[in-house]
């Protein structure tokens, strides 16, 4: 089983060389540590910078760089800083290669939905919905189940979605799970974790062909 930083490693599998990334809150922020050192890769928060590099050494934090979720990060040799129309500007112009975002819940039809709990204040959507209706490579970094121990990949997402129909893939703490039309279908298990457990933890319709691998990390 992985841990926040296991599931980050593995999605840094995912950047390929000369890509321009926009990373989300939480779990996903942390892919920029792990990103091989021999491609050249664009960090892109929407708050307004290009050129994140990884989150900066303890005593050596910048206040005034920050990024969409109010951590301090560096910036790389020839990051740029631009208003917010700027930057929505390139994620809804489709200038972002993937698009790496948290979620709560993800239906097996690919339907996200990672900004409102009912009952729970929150600031808003915030640049989510802008993401996930404009990317074509969206991967979710998440938990396989919530605290309860109850799936969060879903037949149906029963939180207010974001987007509709719009992941493409999805590691958790227990697997690597692309999103197909006939609905999730399991890749890799993570460490230590075997199909029937993946299975145990999946709500909606997990397909499962041939002998699943344990992901390397």
């Amino acid at each position: 089983m992985l841990d926040k930083e296991g599931i980050a490693k593995r999605i840094a599998k995912e950047v390929k060389d000369g890509y321009y990334v926009n990373l989300g809150i939480g779990i996903p922020t942390l892919v920029a540590n792990f990103v091989r050192d021999d491609i050249e890769v664009e960090f892109q928060s929407e708050n307004g910078i290009l050129g994140m590099g990884p989150f900066p050494i303890e005593g050596e934090e910048d206040a005034d760089l920050i990024n969409a979720g109010k951590q301090t990060i560096t910036a790389l040799p020839g990051a740029s800083f631009f208003d917010s129309a700027m930057s929505f500007g390139m994620i809804r112009g489709q200038h972002v290669d993937l698009t790496i975002l948290g979620a709560m819940e993800v239906a097996e039809n690919g339907d996200i939905a990672n900004w409102k709990i009912p009952g729970k204040m929150v600031k808003g959507m915030g640049g989510a919905m802008d993401l996930v209706a404009s990317a074509e490579n969206i991967i979710v970094a998440m938990m396989h189940t919530n605290k309860a121990g109850a799936s969060k990949l879903l037949k149906k997402c029963s939180l207010p979605l974001t987007g509709v129909a719009c992941v493409t893939k999805i590691v958790t703490n227990l697997a690597v799970i692309e999103v197909t039309k006939d609905g999730f279908k399991l890749l890799e298990r993570a460490p230590g974790v075997s199909v029937e457990d993946v299975k145990k933890a999946t709500e909606g319709k997990l397909l499962v062909e041939g002998d699943i691998p344990e992901m390397e990390i």
